[in-house]
């Protein structure tokens, strides 16, 4: 009797079909994730995303394509090959539209891609006119369309503002004068890279993210075969805890304008060289002669120029010259520029207007004033300047930087890195250090 029970359950067991055993499995899996969804986008917003949001989010975009596209204009009839006579079609089948081709919905971090194919006669300006539309279709924080190649636009949509989640998990390793700093609005890493934009600025009030966008950038370039020079004006307070990664520091305006001059002089040995060798910059050069690139950090650049008596003005001018001409020379001969400071404009004198124009790259934190945005970002990016003023005070760290490129603006996060963090970095790679010496032309990089 027993080994009739068993066979009976045993048969049963066995007449249970595998698709039954897999929807249950798939079931418990979608209960689980049901219930921790919650937790998950409170606390890990990027796991719950690769879980959960982003098939639903997958499922969303296929789903509305055709109705968004219809709706919003970007279908189009195509004509059958029938004759039509006035409004009546003799032979055939009504028309209809045809909604433009879209590739499967991409994985990114903290959003998805698509790419679209356009129709012709259509331009990318006509999908980046209803991103917001696609943005409330799919429930996503923001849809941004870009045409990376002629007759297609992609389509990067993003879960969440990436400002309030950055995701700061991976290896960010950026190359030779290359730092990535933070994330951008659009998901993207932001990069401060030297050898597309050679100086940069920014500006912002005090506790506005400054200090942690120079110690970013610290942290970043300490690791790497070159020179940091400081400038601190503030007595060495800000950068003097990265000295011994520094090459040089100064804290008060007489050193500054000394160092200044000698980086002048050492410019100058460069372009002799690359005179003598035939080439128009320093990266031309064969490997082995290349100098030492150069990053020299100036914090609360404004310092420089405020003159307390006739007797400073002599200073002053030294100060701006060198500058100028860093700026104006630098970038062909390995010499870069990034000035931080609350205020840069023509109130300090026509040098710091002439200095500010060779400073491609262009960042402001949250300002005091509206005339302190409309001086960085005004020239490049004119309707910047009323975004920079709606950064919160609760939001430090957070930037408009302009593309100079584009002429475009977008919001940034710099990482949440200290400068007690940043010291260690600079403490640990302070053996990179090259000496002045080492700088002119003739001494090969580290």
């Amino acid at each position: 009797m027993r080994t009739i029970v068993l066979s009976v359950a045993s048969t049963s067991h066995q007449g249970i079909p595998l698709g039954v055993w897999v929807l249950v499995a798939l079931g418990l899996v979608a209960g689980v994730l049901a219930v921790v969804s919650p937790w998950l986008r409170g606390r890990r917003p990027h796991v719950w995303w690769a879980l959960c949001g982003y098939p639903v989010a997958v499922l969303r975009v296929l789903w509305t394509w055709r109705r968004l596209a219809d709706l919003q204009g970007l279908s189009v009839a195509k004509r059958p090959p029938l004759a039509v006579v006035g409004a009546v079609m003799v032979k055939g089948r009504a028309l209809r539209p045809v909604k433009p081709k879209l590739s499967f919905p991409r994985w990114r971090l903290g959003g998805l891609e698509v790419t679209v194919w356009l129709h012709p006669g259509q331009v990318p300006e006509q999908y980046a006119a209803v991103c917001e539309a696609m943005a409330h279709a799919w429930r996503m924080f923001a849809v941004r369309a870009v045409s990376e190649q002629r007759g297609e636009v992609v389509l990067r949509a993003a879960a969440w503002d990436p400002l309030t989640a950055p995701f700061t998990g991976l290896a960010r390793s950026a190359g030779l004068l290359s730092a990535v700093v933070g994330v951008r609005d659009d998901g993207a890493w932001w990069r401060v890279d030297l050898r597309q934009a050679p100086h940069w600025l920014a500006v912002g009030a005090t506790r506005s993210g400054k200090s942690t966008f120079l110690a970013a950038l610290v942290s970043q370039f300490a690791r790497q075969k070159l020179a940091l020079i400081g400038v601190d004006l503030k007595g060495g307070m800000e950068l003097g805890l990265f000295e011994r990664r520094l090459t040089a520091l100064a804290s008060n305006r007489s050193e500054a304008a000394a160092l200044l001059d000698r980086l002048v002089e050492i410019m100058t040995g460069r372009m002799a060289r690359c005179r003598a060798e035939g080439v128009r910059s320093v990266w031309e050069l064969p490997r082995p002669l290349q100098p030492v690139p150069v990053v020299v950090l100036v914090d609360e650049v404004a310092e420089l120029y405020l003159m307390a008596s006739n007797a400073d003005k002599a200073e002053v001018a030294q100060c701006s010259t060198a500058l100028l001409r860093i700026g104006q020379l630098g970038a062909a001969l390995g010499v870069h520029l990034v000035i931080a400071g609350q205020r840069f404009g023509s109130d300090l004198g026509p040098g710091a207007t002439a200095v500010r124009a060779q400073l491609a790259g262009r960042v402001s934190f949250r300002v005091l004033d509206k005339g302190t945005a409309e001086m960085v970002l005004g020239d490049l990016a004119p309707d910047a300047v009323d975004a920079v003023q709606e950064i919160s005070i609760e939001a430090p760290g957070t930037a408009v930087i302009a593309d100079a490129q584009t002429g475009g603006w977008l919001r940034a996060r710099t990482h949440p890195i200290t400068p007690k963090q940043a010291q260690e970095v600079a403490e640990e790679f302070a053996h990179l250090t090259p000496s002045l010496d080492d700088l002119w032309a003739g001494g090969a990089a580290a």
